[in-house]
Parts: C-alpha cells; structure tokens; sequence
C-alpha cells in the first residue's frame, strides 16, 4: 500500500512542482530497498508534499487571478477609448462646415426645387423672344439677366412665403420639414437673408432701362400680398399667376423701352391662365390639409369639376397665344408649338387623378415643358418671320391722299433780242 502511494506521490511531483524540488523529494524518498525506509518517514513526506503541492497549486491559482485582472483592466481601458475615438465627431474642413451652414437657406430658397424658377423665367423668355426682329435670334445677354433675376426672385418669394406660412407649413405633412416649420433657422435669420436676396433682385434690376426698373418694382406688392390671398380667397392662383407672369411685361419693356399691349397684354392674360391650371393641379397635393387648418385654394374651389374648369382656362390661354401671335406676325412654327401646348394640356387634365398626390406633382414638373416647347416656337417662328406682313399691314392702314400734285412743264422764257 505505501509502496502504491510512493510511486503516486512521485508522478504527482514530476507533474505539479518544479524540477529542483521534485528531484529533492525523489531523492529522499527513492532507496534501494523500500523496507529500508520506516512507515512513519514515509507517511510524514507524503504529508509535506501534499502541504507543498496545496501552497503550489494557491499560488499558481493567485498568478492566473493577478493576469486576468491585468487583462480585464487592459481590455476595458482600450475599450474605453475606441469608444470615446467612436463618441467624438469628425473634424470637418472649413469648407464642409460653410455648407452645412449654407443648407437651411438652399433649401429655404429651394435651390433644389428649380421648377419654381423654370416657371418663373418662361413669361419673361417668351416675350424677350417675341420682341426680336424679324429673322433674328433672341438677346441672349437679356435672357441670361432675366434667367438670374428668375432664381433670385423666385428664392426671395419662397422666403417671404414661409415667414407668412411659418406655422401653417408646421401643420402640413409635404411642408413641415422647411427650415422655418423645422426650426432650423429663425425668423429673424430669414428676415436677414430675404434682405440679401431682395438686394441681389434690385442690383439686376437696376441694369436695365428706367421703365423697367420702375415696371419691375411695382411687382413687388403682388410678391409680398400673395402667401395672404390664401387666407381669404379661394383664388390664391389667381393672384400668383398676376405675380409669375410680370416678365411677359417686363421683358418686352427691357428691349423695347415700352410695353406693347397688343402683344404683350395677350400674352400675360395667356400666362395668369397657365398658372391657374398648373397651380390648382399643385394645390390638389395639400386640399386635405388644407381643409382641416381652413387655408383656401383653386382646389378646394373647382373640387371635383377640377378638370372643367382647367379645360375653360386651357382654352383662353390658347386663344390668348394665337392672339399675341397675331399681334407679332408670327409664322408657321409659332402656331405648331401653340398647338403642341395645347394637346400637352389636356392630355395632363385628360389623365390627371385629382385624389393622388403623386399625379398631381408629376403633372405639375411637366409644365416645365411646356414653358420650353413655347419658348422654341418663338424664337423659330421669329427666325422665319418677315417684315413683308407688317409693311403691308402698314401700307393698307395709311388713307389714300384726297390732292394729287400735278407738275407743271418748265418753259423757258422767251429772250427778247
């Protein structure tokens, strides 16, 4: 029995303690003959060696404690701070910064919504366009003057608009999110910047003729009145379409010097009608919103006779286009693109779905086309046009002479010699 145990006791030695003192015990314990060593040594070196391998085996427990609190400190330092490198924001360049700061007043501005602007400039092109000589291009200095008055304008309108609409825009789905509704900006920041835009607007004004200048200033209040005729009328498209179609005045007057009503009255009547149509198909996105806060428009106006009522603004449109051509002798292609108008409208009043909104703002971005297609028949009709129509025009008007002067032979007098 200790002679098993002996033999365990030293496998346990070789297996558990370090070399020097697992060769002491087996030094000790290992003799020749097993009987030469008394029970009681035995006994006692197999006491020692299990106290031995208990303080051996504590301390190893205590060094393995003492690593993976080292480990557990490290990992959690390092954790901490991918976590803080994780919580800090990236640096931004000043340039980055510039425009998160320029954001809110694009969008308040709606740079990123050109269709206003598109809408805005064709009235001014057509009748730049229409005011040419015959067989001669547009200016193109003057449509690229009125192009940035366009942008500038129609950014200031959209800011005027939301200062009026601040708290109507926060309770309407489609608007809710616009710098002003958001809180992004504040009305005094937006009182500021539409002093920027209004400065920008007079300093394009101020380049051209003094009839003009004043022309384009009394447009002003139509700008300013317009976010308030919803509030009391149910003809807010009315007066917008008063407001967007000023150029078919104002860009006859820049290069003539004056406005010619004949052309330019038809022309404008024809515009104020184009808004109405394509404005109430816009308004038709928000008319539940609108009737909940009590705000009034074309839409809730027409209702369901919505497509009978932009049929009979259609048509007054076209005739006030065939009128203005009349008035510019204008040729075969101005008549095409008259016609191809036409047939672009009511195909969009033909298809339209008064009851979905995402119809309604497909139908509205399309009547950017049709701005292009007119503009296109002008300058092409304008390209062909003569001076031969207006000259007979002319000759038919003037009344025939009632006198006619006869002249009398000159004789030479007789020389008396």
């Amino acid at each position: 029995m200790f002679a098993l145990r002996h033999l365990c006791l030293q496998g346990r030695l070789r297996m558990h303690f370090p070399p020097a003192v697992a060769a002491t015990a087996t030094t000790i314990t290992t003799t020749k003959h097993m009987s030469a060593v008394p029970a009681r040594v035995l006994v006692e070196m197999h006491t020692h060696a299990k106290s031995c391998y208990g303080r051996h085996k504590s301390l190893l427990l205590q060094e393995r404690m003492t690593t993976w609190t080292l480990n557990q400190r490290t990992t959690t330092t390092l954790s901490a701070t991918d976590s803080n490198e994780q919580k800090k924001p990236p640096t931004k360049s000043p340039l980055q910064e510039l425009v998160a700061a320029a954001r809110p007043y694009a969008q308040l501005m709606r740079i990123d919504r050109p269709i206003g602007t598109y809408l805005l400039f064709w009235p001014c092109g057509w009748s730049i366009a229409l005011s040419a000589n015959a067989g001669c291009w547009p200016d193109f200095a003057m449509l690229g003057l009125f192009a940035t008055g366009a942008l500038i304008m129609r950014g200031a309108g959209c800011t005027i608009n939301d200062l009026w609409d601040k708290d109507i825009d926060a309770k309407v789905e489609r608007t809710r999110s616009r710098p002003l509704a958001a809180g992004k900006i504040t009305q005094f920041d937006a009182i500021v910047f539409l002093s920027a835009q209004l400065s920008l607007g007079l300093l394009v004004l101020v380049q051209l003729n003094w009839q003009s200048i004043l022309l384009g200033a009394s447009s002003l209040g139509l700008v300013i009145t317009y976010p308030l005729m919803k509030r009391v009328t149910y003809w807010p498209q009315l007066v917008l379409g008063m407001c967007f179609n000023w150029g078919a005045l104002l860009g006859w007057c820049a290069t003539q010097g004056s406005v010619n009503l004949d052309a330019c009255l038809p022309l404008y009547l024809s515009g104020v009608c184009w808004t109405i149509v394509y404005d109430t198909i816009y308004a038709h996105q928000d008319k539940l919103d609108d009737m909940q806060i009590g705000v009034k428009s074309t839409a809730l106006r027409f209702g369901e006779n919505t497509k009978m009522w932009l049929s009979g603004f259609t048509a007054a449109m076209l005739t006030g286009l065939s009128a203005a051509g009349y008035a510019c002798d204008q040729t075969l292609p101005y008549y095409a693109a008259v016609s191809i108008v036409g047939a672009h409208l009511a195909q969009q009043i033909y298809s339209l779905n008064i009851d979905n909104p995402s119809d309604c703002a497909k139908k509205f971005f399309s009547n950017q086309q049709v701005g292009l297609i007119l503009f296109l028949g002008i300058v092409l009709g304008t390209l062909l046009k003569s001076d031969d129509p207006k000259q007979q025009r002319k000759s038919l008007s003037t009344p025939a002479s009632t006198a006619a002067y006869v002249p009398l032979p000159q004789t030479k007098p007789d020389v008396i010699s």
